[in-house]
């Protein structure tokens, strides 16, 4: 066999377990938000109803930390496989531990974002402005989310971080960094570009609630076809419109 299809052999091996790798982390994140809805729902006195202090907001950072991993791995998919396959040619052997400094600064960069998203889920909370589900009780709040989610998505910031985001070779050869730490660093600026399309469709999460599954998957929907589909970005704007038509109407209903 040649040098070239055992290559070719190698990487559909590594292409296999990383989609199997990334699917089963995806998986157990969205079984611990199940089970962690389940328990609340069931719950005489849910967490979100304590008093807020340390213990509080480190659930709720861990909470954001397993729900962000479920909801942006399999959109950043597409960028660990070419990352991988790329490494895997320029450094043979070490293209494993290369992936996981990748896919671990890409994580960093959610895991901060959790942080932020923990200490104003506090400050809604101390402002008895969610439910114990995570979900607003304002519709100004919520009316809010929702106009300033949709005119995001049509800011040139959104498009230039989606660029990066929908063109995983483009971005490489672009950010390409040699060793360990450059693939934490390419992961990490990756993960900055993820966050930069993202992060305010992910606060949309407060308006129909934290805990509430079927919002969750359809926002993940969302940012997954952004990403990979053809025409992922008019996509995107057509939902910012949905969005803001969405939270006109709330304001608008609220203010009669």
């Amino acid at each position: 066999m040649s040098s070239s299809s055992t290559l070719t052999s190698v990487l559909q091996r590594d292409r296999i377990l990383l989609i199997g790798g990334i699917a089963l982390l995806t998986v157990l994140a969205w079984g611990y938000m199940a089970e962690m809805a389940h328990d609340m729902g069931s719950a005489a006195v849910s967490p979100h109803q304590q008093e807020w202090g340390v213990e509080t907001f480190l659930a709720a950072f861990g909470m954001w930390s397993v729900m962000m991993m479920g909801m942006m791995l399999p959109s950043a998919s597409p960028m660990v496989l070419t990352f991988h396959g790329i490494s895997r040619r320029r450094t043979s052997g070490r293209a494993g531990w290369a992936t996981g400094l990748f896919v671990s600064g890409y994580a960093l960069v959610w895991v901060g974002y959790s942080a932020g998203a923990a200490l104003l889920q506090g400050a809604l909370h101390a402002a008895a402005l969610l439910t114990p589900m995570g979900a607003s009780t304002s519709p100004y709040l919520a009316g809010g989310l929702l106009i300033g989610a949709g005119l995001y998505q049509w800011t040139p910031l959104k498009d230039a971080c989606m660029t990066g985001c929908r063109s995983p070779m483009g971005f490489l050869m672009a950010e390409w960094r040699p060793g360990r730490r450059g693939a934490f660093v390419m992961g990490w600026r990756h993960g900055v570009n993820c966050a930069g399309c993202c992060w305010a469709m992910m606060a949309l999460m407060f308006v129909l609630g934290v805990m509430n599954l079927l919002w969750m998957a359809a926002l993940t929907a969302l940012c997954l076809i952004e990403k990979i589909a053809p025409a992922g970005d008019r996509f995107g704007r057509l939902a910012g419109a949905g969005f803001i038509g969405w939270g006109v109407w709330l304001l608008g209903r609220a203010l009669l």
